[in-house]
């Protein structure tokens, strides 16, 4: 098994981000400290990779954008596209190339990945999810490369730059929404919780609830992996219980849109019988019927600070690892309505 950047650390008492400079022979690192890594690295045989000994050269310029390994969801949401906008605005600004990586499943991101670090194509990564257990992070932080994430981070939050709105807070302010328009049976449609933002989202709808005393229900919590046909029994069963309710907070525009078509083919009318907030500000909920109100979370201004943060890291490798929040603010529409109590 091949010797990573983290075991070469260990041995010789450093950081792998000391390591990975010490390859790159920086002038940061004291010729002390890299005697001591070169020492360790020849006896546990390890060989720098090309990225290692080339990320400074001037030459290469280039940052890898990681989409979520998915067959298709990924390429549909306009969340990744606005970012990848954000980022491309400021790559061309600062003259730095960007290329997308994506897969099926986290084998193939991390072999797209390796191949680009073997060949010295990539300064740095941006990765445009954040999830729990996820070993593509995994991977980039044993290994001490460069990388900038957009979301939470779960694992080495202390090591990680992250970019990122206050998901919770959001979630808190939209369930808020509803209550102030007289809702009281609100119900929570979110995407798996394994990601960040939804988890977040969930937690501050679920306090936004407790605050005013509102028991919480499971049977109102539906969280749904995917569009797909089991998605759309699970938000037909909500939509059909007895004490249905009359307003959800759902946690992306892809999956209100869902929750529309759903509302129509069991003619329910919005918002007049069902109010529904959602998330993102995309085109989906401009193009409704009726629009959506929803939370914007300015995804191409997270795509900006991203590769603003990779560039400065890139280029000031001893920075250290910043977090940013990026402000949201909610867009209404004709998806709610004031519930007469």
């Amino acid at each position: 098994m091949a010797v990573t950047i983290k075991e070469v650390a260990a041995l010789a008492g450093v950081s792998p981000s000391t390591v990975s400079r010490t390859c790159k022979d920086n002038p940061s690192i004291s010729e002390e400290t890299k005697e001591k890594v070169r020492h360790a690295m020849a006896a546990l045989g390890y060989e720098p990779n090309f990225q290692a000994s080339n990320l400074a050269s001037q030459n290469a310029r280039t940052i890898g954008i990681i989409l979520p390994t998915s067959a298709r969801d990924a390429y549909e949401n306009p969340f990744y596209l606005e970012a990848i906008r954000g980022i491309s605005q400021y790559c061309n600004h600062r003259q730095y190339i960007n290329t997308v990586i994506t897969g099926k499943d986290e084998e193939e991101v991390l072999q797209a990945m390796r191949t680009m670090i073997r060949s010295g194509q990539v300064d740095g990564f941006i990765v445009l999810y954040s999830k729990q257990q996820d070993p593509v992070i995994d991977y980039l932080c044993n290994e001490g490369l460069s990388y900038v994430l957009i979301g939470k981070a779960y694992q080495f939050a202390n090591q990680t730059v992250y970019i990122d709105n206050d998901n919770l807070l959001a979630g808190q302010e939209a369930t808020e929404y509803l209550y102030q328009l007289g809702h009281r049976k609100i119900a929570y449609l979110g995407s798996d919780s394994s990601l960040m933002f939804s988890s977040d989202r969930k937690t501050g709808y679920q306090a936004a609830l407790l605050r005013h005393n509102i028991p919480l229900r499971e049977d109102y919590c539906v969280e749904v992996p995917s569009i797909s046909k089991d998605g759309d029994i699970l938000i037909h069963r909500l939509l059909q219980k007895e004490d249905r309710p009359t307003a959800i907070m759902v946690s992306d525009d892809i999956l209100a849109v869902a929750l529309e078509r759903s509302c129509i083919g069991i003619g329910l009318s919005i918002p007049e019988d069902l109010s529904i907030i959602s998330f993102n500000n995309s085109l989906f909920a401009r193009l409704t019927s009726p629009q959506l109100t929803s939370i914007d979370i300015n995804s191409c201004q997270l795509g900006i600070e991203a590769a603003s943060q990779m560039i400065n890291h890139i280029e000031n490798p001893n920075l250290l690892a910043t977090k940013i929040i990026v402000p949201h603010y909610l867009i209404e529409r004709d998806s709610c309505r004031r519930l007469q109590l």
